[in-house]
């Protein structure tokens, strides 16, 4: 069954079908946007036990013991299966009433069904993956799919929760967040990601060579046995937890339970066979001998050469590189969190891409993914390992196209099925070697370039726990970004940090006295994507710098200055003091900074001479403005990057150089942050870890852009 949407309520709708961006929009049963249940007094758990169609599934609910929390104030999405629903998973089992499910799987069916940390509208879904859990700590994913042809004056829609279970009515909202009615049971399986690759025949080959690397292994693991919260969960109602940084107050939470995931970007049969002419695995093995052929950068034993499971194997090295160890959807491996971003006007994107750089499981390895802007829509979407400036060359002069990655709605699977991982579908193979087809060379091609790692991705942990990009409290009115509030009540305040104790953070390293804490996005604030770790406290952080390929580095940090509450730093590389500590209190046009106004009779005129003159310096000294590629853009994202103008001509954002080092392109270098001020109230702001090298930072010939 399909939902129909008259065509005088939803006209807008067929724009967004016939481009292939489609909004969320109500069922026949709701013949218009007028009719939308909404309430103030019912709670979700009321909604289903008031209303017959659901008696069924009422009963499960009931016998799951988990009425209460339906009937509790919060923020919760309840998937409710009609009756009709519940008959046909029954049936599927051979049973003929509720009665005869065990406690067992009336918890079970309950716990899929609900997620209890925020209410999703469809209308703020693409398709995709939920940001959180199920109580079963299982992932739900969404698709999509619309018809305005097969009945002229109306939009046939088919909304699926595990392209299994579909969606008859949606949004009806209660008082603890929203109800979305099914016509069928949401499966629930409890399968890792190996399994998972292993069932999609379109990836045959890829799913091969995993397990014969016995990369599938290091794809298992799911919950951290070993972590204990110790602190309040995830619900952020503790007032004793309530932060302040700068002039607002945040709500803390810590995570329940630890998680491991993975993602696995996938190329198919097809892309093998018809680009590659590799159909099997002995020729799989050949591409790979190719690719990673040059033993000074990948060094490789004979031994090594005949055994696939060691790390050092051309073929482990090929899969590896395929495989991350943290949860990345199609919308969170990027800044542009969903279609038609708010987030994306803040970015210049005629000039840079938006961008993000991680390290893959193939040791001492990383990759980009990259969402750039065209005015050509077949050109949009998310690549890895592209580089360029919309459809021409960088400033360096590459133009490398890289692999697209197929959206959830193309892929006729579903890519979120494991409780322990995500994949997706791209069209073209990844590699950090030689590619032997183009003759591109990663580590000089597609890597000889400035990176920058915003801070919400240098763990695992932040993306797989869902604190990067993770959206405010209920009850927000810009699309779930963040607003300045001094508010130190929890129950008041919708902000929100998700707080990471030692030990529960890959490849950071602190004390007790450290707090680290992801917040939520915020448009209007100084932070590049919106993102920003708060380190405060007696704080003591050591981070692992993400590997780089061999030559000289020079490590920045980006943030926001000029608040009492910011700290005094002193930075380290490898162990070793980076200069003076770096009191971030006042701000750039103090003395002890001395940045200028690209523009005004106080700065630099608008002058190209004197701005690159000033540059040149200001680097010397160890300073660089904030990067011209990006600007907060309004509470709701209602300025675009040309009208709020750049982090560069703010006073209060910079680039702070810690220091350089010498990569070997197989060794671990660290960055330390220590505080300097005897105090639990500072902190700092760790925004973004920028990478540069030497051909770009000490080039005598071609200046590093402002961008």
């Amino acid at each position: 069954m399909k939902s129909i949407v008259n065509m005088k309520y939803w006209a807008l709708a067929i724009v967004a079908a016939v481009t292939m961006q489609f909004s969320f929009i109500s069922c026949s049963d709701d013949p218009g946007v007028d009719n939308y249940y909404t309430s103030t007094a019912e709670f979700a758990g009321d909604y289903i036990s008031n209303r017959s169609q659901f008696s069924k599934f009422s009963r499960i609910v009931e016998r799951s013991n988990m009425m209460n929390l339906l009937n509790t104030y919060g923020s919760l999405t309840l998937f409710a299966p009609t009756n009709e629903a519940v008959d046909k998973y029954l049936a599927g089992r051979g049973l003929t009433s509720v009665e005869q499910l065990s406690k067992a799987d009336c918890d079970t069916i309950t716990y899929t069904h609900i997620i209890d940390k925020k209410a999703y509208f469809t209308i703020e879904m693409s398709n995709g993956t939920y940001d959180d859990l199920n109580m079963l700590d299982r992932p739900l994913q969404i698709t999509t799919t619309a018809d305005s042809l097969t009945t002229p004056g109306e939009i046939l829609l088919d909304i699926q929760i595990n392209r299994q279970a579909q969606m008859i009515h949606w949004d009806d909202s209660v008082a603890n967040g929203v109800v979305h009615t099914m016509a069928d049971v949401i499966g629930s399986r409890s399968v890792t990601l190996p399994e998972v690759l292993g069932e999609d025949p379109n990836i045959s080959l890829f799913y091969e060579a995993l397990v014969l690397t016995h990369m599938d292994d290091s794809l298992r693991r799911f919950i951290d046995e070993n972590y204990s919260v110790g602190y309040d969960s995830i619900n952020w109602t503790n007032d004793a937890l309530v932060m302040h940084t700068a002039s607002e107050y945040d709500n803390v939470a810590y995570m329940e339970r630890r998680y491991f995931k993975y993602t696995a970007f996938c190329p198919t049969d097809d892309v093998f066979r018809d680009k590659y002419n590799v159909t099997d695995m002995e020729s799989l093995k050949r591409l790979a001998e190719q690719i990673y052929a040059d033993k000074t950068l990948f060094p490789c034993t004979e031994a090594e050469a005949n055994d696939p499971t060691s790390r050092n194997n051309p073929l482990n090295r090929f899969i590896s590189y395929h495989l991350l160890d943290r949860y990345g959807t199609y919308y969170s491996l990027t800044a542009y969190d969903r279609e038609n971003s708010p987030l994306a006007k803040a970015f210049a994107r005629t000039n840079i891409d938006i961008a993000d750089w991680y390290e893959t499981m193939m040791p001492y390895s990383i990759l980009k993914c990259s969402y750039p802007y065209s005015t050509d829509r077949t050109m949009e979407g998310l690549y890895v390992n592209r580089r360029g400036i919309m459809t021409k060359p960088d400033r360096q002069g590459y133009q490398i196209r890289g692999a697209k990655v197929a959206k959830a709605s193309e892929m006729e699977v579903n890519q979120a099925a494991a409780i322990n991982g995500i994949y997706h579908y791209i069209d073209d193979i990844l590699f950090y070697g030689t590619n032997p087809v183009t003759g591109v060379v990663a580590t000089k091609d597609l890597f000889s370039e400035r990176l920058r790692f915003d801070a919400s991705t240098l763990s695992p942990d932040f993306m797989t726990s869902g604190a990067r990009g993770h959206a405010t409290k209920q009850g927000s009115t810009n699309n779930n970004y963040g607003i300045w509030q001094d508010e130190p009540r929890a129950v008041s305040n919708r902000n929100t940090c998700l707080g990471f104790k030692a030990g529960s953070a890959k490849n950071f390293f602190f004390t007790d006295q450290t707090h680290v804490h992801v917040r939520n996005r915020y448009l209007n604030f100084w932070s590049y994507q919106a993102d920003e770790v708060t380190v405060k406290g007696n704080y003591d952080l050591t981070v692992k710098i993400p590997p780089v390929p061999e030559g000289m580095w020079e490590v920045r940090l980006f943030t926001c200055v000029g608040f009492n509450s910011r700290g005094i730093v002193q930075f380290y590389i490898d162990g070793q003091p980076q200069g003076i500590p770096f009191d971030m209190r006042p701000n750039g046009d103090s003395p002890v900074i001395g940045w200028k106004s690209d523009t005004g009779a106080n700065g630099l005129n608008d002058d190209a001479e004197q701005i690159a003159a000033f540059d040149r310096q200001f680097h010397a000294r160890g300073w660089m403005k904030g990067m011209k590629s990006y600007m907060n853009n309004g509470d709701n994202g209602e300025r675009s990057w040309e009208a709020a103008g750049s982090f560069r001509m703010q006073n209060n954002t910079l680039r702070r150089v810690i220091g350089q080092f010498y990569s070997d392109g197989h060794s671990d270098h660290y960055v330390r942050f220590q505080q300097r001020i005897d105090s639990s109230e500072n902190e700092m702001n760790f925004d973004v870890l920028e990478l540069c090298p030497a051909i770009i930072y000490d080039n005598p010939d071609v200046v590093e852009d402002p961008w």
